[in-house]
């Protein structure tokens, strides 16, 4: 091979001189080439490539160059987000027909959307996931009657399934039957006192919110009592109270604790994900394996997961107006509409039997590879893996 493309080199050096001489015979000049040296009979050296112009051009002749060169990557990007964003299937479609120079390849542009992702994170102060810890404070009252009042936040309800005696101490009824048991719990008296109570709550996509300095003494106490009641028998599980009792020490400082290990684990998790789901793929369209490579199962999932990125995007900003209830199903359906248009348009196969496929893939991919990736991420961050 190394003599065949000194053979071509040797030869292509002789016609290049051939034909400087030729352009010498008529009159013409010939430069030599800044960078090997052989004579040049064009813009461009037919050797190396080397342009003949190279600087010393006027500072017009040069933005207009970088503006013609910008607005060409730029459309190059419009097509290609126009593309992943509205057009499902077409950008491994291009690939798989030999389109390629009209779209980013698909690994820069799942390096770049990944990439955003968490830029768009970081400098908007959203987090992840947050382990919120709230103290609330709640007052118990009862009236004469015996009902059981609960006060929160400002807010009075009904204590369902109480009852009170007249020195306020509470009776749990409970229905068994046709008969109704009562049991008298001596520790909760609705005395009218205020009562501080510590709650947790997981929340996604949601600015880092500090805690009240107020309510911190309490927290701290209660997570020292969370921390000590954790008892592991033997010596090789205890990493696990090591891991836990370190989680609970960041989460006195901040609900976001968990957030930065997340964030170093969820890009590796996912880059994992990326031939577990090409292979899925090639084995629910192993019939058609004559017609498509692995190669092209791989870019469908790196377009798929870059996809993925640019929805938790938005749902990282429609979480901030919206509830999380609304916020999840909402990128739910997006995301399985998108991949069964785009299983569709890139496997080119019938409804019905798309359908099936996608309901297969979607199902066993969800449930063996990514719920169990993330628990393991969370579990890495937790444990500090």
């Amino acid at each position: 091979m190394d003599e065949f493309e000194a053979i071509l080199e040797t030869g292509g050096a002789a016609a290049v001189e051939l034909a400087a001489s030729a352009v010498a015979e008529r009159g013409g000049k010939t430069v030599p080439c800044p960078n090997c040296q052989k004579p040049m009979i064009g813009p461009f050296c037919a050797l190396c490539g080397q342009p003949l112009n190279t600087h010393r051009r006027s500072l017009g002749r040069l933005l207009h160059e970088i503006v013609k060169d910008v607005a060409s990557f730029d459309s190059r990007i419009l097509r290609t987000a126009k593309a992943l964003m509205i057009q499902p299937g077409e950008l491994p479609k291009a690939f798989r027909e030999g389109r390629t120079q009209r779209y980013v390849p698909s690994v820069r542009l799942y390096f770049f959307v990944s990439l955003l992702f968490f830029l768009f994170l970081s400098f908007t102060g959203i987090a992840l996931m947050q382990f919120n810890l709230v103290v609330k404070h709640t007052r118990l009252t009862h009236d004469g009657h015996g009902q059981v009042f609960k006060e929160q936040d400002g807010k009075r309800e009904k204590l369902e399934g109480f009852t009170a005696d007249k020195n306020g101490k509470l009776i749990f009824i409970k229905a068994a039957g046709d008969e109704a048991i009562s049991t008298l719990d001596n520790n909760t008296i609705a005395d009218g006192k205020l009562h501080d109570e510590l709650s947790g709550k997981i929340t996604f996509f949601h600015r880092v919110v500090p805690e009240s300095p107020k309510d911190k003494p309490f927290i701290d106490k209660k997570l020292d009592e969370a921390r000590s009641s954790i008892h592991v028998e033997g010596d090789g599980v205890q990493w696990i109270k090591k891991g836990l009792d370190g989680t609970l020490e960041r989460l006195k400082d901040s609900p976001a604790a968990l957030n930065d290990p997340l964030t170093t684990w969820i890009p590796r998790i996912l880059f994992v994900l990326l031939p577990l789901f090409a292979i899925l793929l090639a084995i629910f369209y192993r019939r058609q394996r004559k017609h498509f490579l692995f190669v092209d199962h791989l870019v469908f999932s790196l377009t798929m997961h870059s996809f993925v990125f640019v929805v938790l995007i938005g749902a990282a900003l429609a979480a901030q107006v919206m509830s999380a209830h609304w916020v999840a199903r909402l990128t739910l359906g997006v995301l399985a509409l998108y991949l069964f248009l785009s299983l569709k348009v890139f496997y080119g196969q019938g409804w019905v039997k798309t359908g099936l496929k996608f309901t297969g893939i979607a199902f066993i991919y969800a449930v063996f590879f990514l719920v169990p990736a993330l628990v393991f991420a969370l579990a890495a961050s937790v444990f500090g893996a």
